[in-house]
């Protein structure tokens, strides 16, 4: 077996469980572990910014936790020598600064001391969350990754110590199968998270485990940012990764498993991912992801919780995944049609005599204005440039719909909900058929499509993003550089197609002293 996605299953299948565990072990000698990740729905407080007492923020966190511990030991039921949890799934958000306080607990700096909270619960005040977390971990004896809120006294000696004398984090925290705090990581990139600080020093965590060695962590929306998650993969030549998030999805580009499988593949790593699921806020989208396979589960229908386990191998950075060249009838854009955005002309060369060029047009996709041009025969190319990226496609439509797509191209800063400069290149299914409907939010699709899509991209790092109707995910049968341009193609897909793309970001430019920076407005208290 190569993976294995459980629900909570106990009482008549332990003695699956138990047989199913000894095959798992057998292979983790020989270079696979089995991790678990767990997609919670969390248990809110109805009024967050209502201020509130210690105890009774304890009683609310300690039903999630409930939950929590439970998750655990079915996890462990399986084999997982890992689990990781999402992203505010103990305490909740949209607290104020005043009304998170009560559900923070202290953290000492790990590398500062040795401690066990499950044993040496004493040392510290406030921190009966930790406390419980690292029994959870020592009682099943399992690696065990939890976000949580903490707190931090400081003095008006440091010059960024908030006006109440304490700082507020959201932290990521990592007990070892003894129950011992080994590792702590304080979110660099907040959204929209009026009640933690941005940490004063970036923090680069990496803990180790006898099972799959070094793992790096972050957070949510630090995914999308080159401090700290690019640079602590490239610096410690990581492999392995955890990520709790509580991430919104948005189409077509950004939902959580797409962009999380993307995340993986670009980087070549196994990420192990672990969101909220409040379908109610659009959040849901949970995995476990190596180069070439993923255990994904993503549910806007029910509110249950879902526990992924699964045996993936320890990716040592060798591995290849898109190996398979493709080939259409013809080479590609010897039958081209192509517009500059910044050109009046357009330039097309044709076998056979003179062809209508597709129109041209510009909508919002994501919060930015994307270039359009719709792909309107059985089969052809096209390119469409904004500023300094081009992006071609050559495609060949295997089933016969009204569906409209259209190939969408952004080359600029993005500034809604962040800042950072984006490069995109996106085939992406329309709503309906009016061009005004390019970019909305689609999950369904029936056309299926062979495609080759690239860019001359002025970044490296290029997400490759392939979402099947369903919200169902596909890899590339060839991603890699040809030319100056970077290149992915597929061939035979088994369904409907909502988003081909190639998702670039260009991190240098995301500080553009010329422009003004959007402010995150906090809510007064």
């Amino acid at each position: 077996m190569t993976g294995f996605m459980a629900d909570i299953t106990l009482g008549s299948c332990c003695m699956f469980v138990l047989v199913f565990f000894q095959v798992l072990s057998a292979d983790v000698h020989r270079g696979h572990y089995i991790a678990a990740v767990y997609e919670h729905h969390v248990i809110l407080n109805p009024n967050p910014t209502a201020i509130t007492s210690r105890r009774s923020a304890l009683q609310l966190m300690n039903r999630n936790l409930d939950i929590y511990e439970e998750q655990v030991i079915a996890a462990v039921k399986q084999g997982a020598q890992i689990i990781v949890f999402p992203e505010d799934g103990i305490q909740g958000f949209n607290f104020t600064r005043t009304s998170i306080y009560p559900y923070l607990d202290f953290i000492p700096y790990p590398d500062s001391v040795t401690w066990n909270p499950c044993k040496e619960e004493y040392l510290f005040n406030d921190t009966e969350v930790l406390h419980r977390l690292s029994c959870m971990a020592l009682k099943n004896q399992v690696f065990l990754v939890v976000n949580l809120g903490t707190k931090q006294p400081c003095n008006h000696g440091d010059r960024r110590c908030p006006p109440d004398g304490r700082y507020h984090f959201n932290t990521n925290v990592v007990f070892s199968n003894s129950g011992t705090l080994i590792a702590r990581y304080r979110k660099q990139n907040l959204y929209f998270e009026c009640a933690f600080d941005t940490p004063p020093e970036v923090d680069y965590t990496v803990f180790n485990t006898p099972f799959a060695g070094n793992f790096g962590i972050f957070t949510c929306f630090d995914i999308l940012f080159y401090e700290p998650t690019v640079k602590l993969i490239k610096e410690y030549n990581l492999k392995q990764a955890v990520y709790p998030t509580a991430w919104m999805n948005q189409l077509p580009l950004l939902s959580a498993v797409e962009f999380q499988q993307a995340f993986a593949v670009t980087f070549n790593i196994n990420l192990l991912a672990a969101n909220i699921h409040r379908p109610d806020l659009g959040m849901t989208g949970s995995g476990i992801y190596t180069p070439s396979e993923s255990f994904i589960y993503y549910n806007m229908e029910n509110d249950k919780g879902k526990l992924i386990v699964a045996k993936i191998p320890i990716t040592s950075g060798h591995e290849t995944n898109n190996n398979i060249q493709m080939s259409f009838s013809n080479s590609p854009m010897d039958n081209q049609i192509c517009h500059k955005e910044d050109q009046e002309a357009h330039c097309e060369k044709a076998e056979k005599g003179a062809q209508e060029a597709p129109p041209i047009f510009h909508g919002e996709m994501m919060y930015d204005n994307f270039t359009f041009m719709p792909i309107m025969e059985a089969e052809g190319e096209i390119q469409v440039c904004s500023n300094t990226l081009c992006c071609s496609l050559s495609y060949q439509r295997l089933t016969v719909s009204k569906e409209l797509y259209a190939l969408g191209v952004f080359d600029g800063l993005h500034t809604v909900h962040g800042t950072y400069y984006v490069q995109a290149c996106a085939l992406v299914k329309c709503g309906t058929l009016n061009y005004t409907s390019c970019g909305q939010e689609v999950t369904k699709a029936t056309e299926r499509i062979d495609f080759q899509l690239q860019g001359n991209f002025s970044t490296a790092f290029v997400f490759p993003l392939l979402l099947k109707s369903g919200i169902t995910l596909d890899f590339a049968d060839y991603l890699g550089w040809e030319k100056n341009h970077y290149v992915m193609q597929k061939k035979g897909a088994s369904s409907g197609l909502i988003t081909a793309g190639l998702y670039g970001r260009w991190y240098e430019k995301d500080c553009n002293k010329h422009l003004v920076q959007p402010k995150v407005m906090c809510q007064n208290e």
